[in-house]
């Protein structure tokens, strides 16, 4: 942690925080000396724009941060590994920072994934008075730092048997229940799809399970892709195409993010997390173009393509979950490049059956900075996606409406009175901005998490 909730120490440089609007009437309050460096440098109180500001004896006297709003997710961001090493407070004067955004934001500007290769220098530390708000920035921060980790890490060291081991440590630390259903088990247990899709790897699939709350809440089921990686199966994947497919299980990372959220912050409902895990490999018994199988639910599915691996396994996932009649079911995955092609990396595409749900998560995104988009479960496309061998196939027609093609198909596996969002994202940085470096991320869990609020209240 380099953000510290106690009470700040007097020899912590002091941070004075400004945007634009309130830079001037801050310069014309503070001394002269300190007026007129800032006014030399150029510094114009720009979001994610720091001053270095020395005293008299020539050591760091204070920093002036320019941020874009008091309440901004990522109003100190760039600080952490901007400023040298040592110790920070923020000041008395300039803007009053939200304590939630200034632990959160501190916290992810000082992110790196250190695995294989050690930071190159020092995070500095912000010393923060403790509050509610700012524990729950550090717990935010916590839960989307642990799901940037498992996206980042290589298959190699997170295949299905590591992602159910990172449940197992989250269940424990929560008191939660966890088990799994591995290899041939799941044709016993009635999970035909997720066991066709990961039985030609060395690694054997499974079905990760977590259930948490009292009996008394309302179920809410979270449902994770888990591909830890794609190779695109017999339909094999380019190489460019494969180069980034450790980030497959993003759903499966992202849910795992939320439900450790929900459960720290001990929201009052009953919570299941489902995360089918495999690898999409290539070998003598992988499952082939053309095959057909009976799924979970009793629909008989048609493999057009061996590389839309992901709906196939949660259709499994997806059925089981709806069996326990869940008031809820969100389901979150790295399905489609078509999303990508017409969301960008930055957007997760919505699909949710009640447009009022809809554009109330689309506007709660924009609030918090967590941006999704709605897309629409267009019915009138279904006919793309029907098989005349079998009930559905897993492609569409064509390349047009990939996205909702995917979504229709998974919404074949949820009974229509269920409500039901499916989260279609990208969790992966393609370029650096601040406290959001290039690599895994947590996309909308902030904004999930507020409405679960709103839905289910804050306290146990």
């Amino acid at each position: 942690m380099t953000v510290l909730l106690r009470k700040p120490a007097s020899g912590a440089t002091p941070i004075h925080a400004v945007d634009r609007a309130s830079l001037q009437a801050d310069l014309e309050a503070a001394p002269a000396p300190t007026r007129r460096w800032l006014q030399a440098i150029g510094f114009s109180g720009a979001p994610d724009t720091q001053a270095l500001v020395p005293a008299a004896d020539g050591s760091l006297g204070e920093v002036w941060a320019g941020v874009a709003s008091a309440t901004s997710p990522w109003a100190l961001a760039a600080l952490p590994r901007a400023l040298p090493p040592g110790r920070y407070r923020l000041a008395e004067e300039g803007l009053a920072l939200d304590a939630e955004s200034a632990a959160l934001s501190w916290e992810l500007g000082s992110y790196q994934f250190d695995l294989y290769k050690p930071a190159k220098r020092e995070a500095a530390t912000l010393m923060l008075a403790s509050s509610a708000a700012a524990q729950r920035g550090l717990l935010l921060a916590t839960a989307i730092a642990s799901t940037r980790d498992l996206v980042n890490t290589p298959a190699e060291h997170m295949g299905p048997a590591e992602l159910a081991e990172a449940v197992r440590l989250v269940a424990a630390q929560h008191g939660a229940k966890f088990r799994q259903t591995v290899g041939d088990e799941l044709l016993g247990a009635n999970f035909p799809a997720v066991h066709a899709v990961g039985r030609a790897a060395a690694r054997a699939p499974r079905l990760i399970e977590l259930d948490w709350g009292k009996p008394r809440h309302p179920l809410l089921t979270l449902v994770g892709k888990g591909v830890c990686f794609d190779s695109g199966g017999l339909d094999l994947k380019s190489a460019e195409g494969m180069r980034l497919m450790k980030k497959d299980m993003g759903g499966a990372a992202n849910a795992l993010g939320l439900a450790q959220m929900i459960m720290a912050l001990g929201l009052p409902v009953r919570l299941k997390l489902l995360i089918p895990a495999v690898e999409n490999m290539v070998a003598g018994n992988a499952y082939r173009p053309g095959d057909v199988f009976k799924t979970r639910k009793g629909l008989h599915i048609e493999i057009g393509n061996t590389d839309a691996e992901g709906r196939v396994i949660l259709c499994d996932a997806l059925a089981y979950g709806a069996e326990s009649e869940p008031d809820l079911m969100i389901d979150m995955a790295t399905l489609t490049g078509a999303a990508r092609v017409a969301l960008g990396s930055q957007l997760p595409a919505l699909f949710c059956r009640r447009m009022e749900l809809a554009r109330e998560l689309v506007d709660l995104g924009l609030e918090t900075q967590d941006p999704l988009w709605h897309l629409p479960l267009w019915r009138d496309y279904h006919g793309g996606i029907e098989s005349e061998i079998a009930d559905i196939v897993n492609t569409g027609r064509g390349a047009l409406a990939g996205a909702i093609n995917a979504a229709l198909f998974l919404e074949d596996f949820v009974p229509p009175a269920l409500d039901w969002l499916h989260i279609d994202l990208f969790a992966w940085n393609d370029s650096a901005r601040p406290g959001r470096p290039v690599g895994g991320e947590a996309q909308t869990l902030r904004t999930l998490l507020g409405y679960l609020e709103r839905r289910y209240g804050r306290q146990a």
